[in-house]
């Protein structure tokens, strides 16, 4: 009797033990890489597919405002993972991924949420885009330079689980954060965003999501 009770008490413990371990799924690609299967957004004039990556903006022409080209999906917690190429140097080029973020109803083309950034004075930093309106945290310039492969394409990766948010560029680590706000969404779209004000073109690839 002992010894049942002994596997009973050891069979319940797992399954407690289970419920707390978060178990990754399997990746799974957010582009197909040759239509916008699972996304939404200006895909007339911002947004469009060359070479199997999403591109936005425009090396001619200045953007007029911020676009975003967001999943019809809300997720988190996850590992987000792509290719980005940022190109332009005329204006304010700057661009970054939302996530844990939602559309603004007023202009209806902004975001609320965080951003992994991207572009000049913000490679790889956090910011609380149309909330804060505020850099959370930034890495130190040299060393993201150090890393960084300027119109090149570069590796990046978002964590975010439970408040906890990391942040990797070319698999080096840049920016570690904890969300101390309990109200704000931990869960939401996946945004790709061309900065409004600079003639600037940015490409997305090889976007691929695990969730926890």
């Amino acid at each position: 009797m002992k010894g049942y009770l002994l596997l009973l008490s050891i069979l319940f413990l797992g399954i407690g033990l289970l419920g707390f371990r978060q178990i990754p799924k399997k990746p799974v690609s957010l582009f197909d890489g040759k239509s916008f299967k699972g996304w939404t957004g200006d895909t007339v004039h911002t947004w469009r597919i060359e070479h199997g990556a999403i591109v936005g903006g425009s090396l001619k022409k200045t953007v007029p405002h911020n676009e975003f080209l967001t999943t019809k999906k809300e997720y988190g917690p996850f590992i987000l993972k792509l290719k980005f190429k940022l190109s332009g140097t005329e204006g304010f080029i700057n661009t970054g991924v939302q996530f844990n973020s939602k559309r603004a109803t007023n202009p209806d083309y902004e975001m609320i949420g965080y951003q992994a950034d991207l572009g000049d004075k913000y490679w790889a930093s956090l910011y609380d885009e149309s909330r804060r309106n505020k850099t959370l945290i930034a890495p130190d310039s040299a060393y993201v330079h150090s890393i960084l492969k300027p119109f090149q394409w570069n590796d990046y990766e978002v964590r975010s689980n439970s408040g906890k948010i990391s942040i990797y560029l070319n698999g080096k680590l840049t920016v570690k954060y904890t969300e101390t706000d309990k109200a704000i969404p931990q869960k939401g779209l996946i945004g790709l965003q061309i900065h409004g004000g600079g003639k600037a073109e940015v490409a997305y690839k090889d976007i691929v999501i695990t969730e926890l």
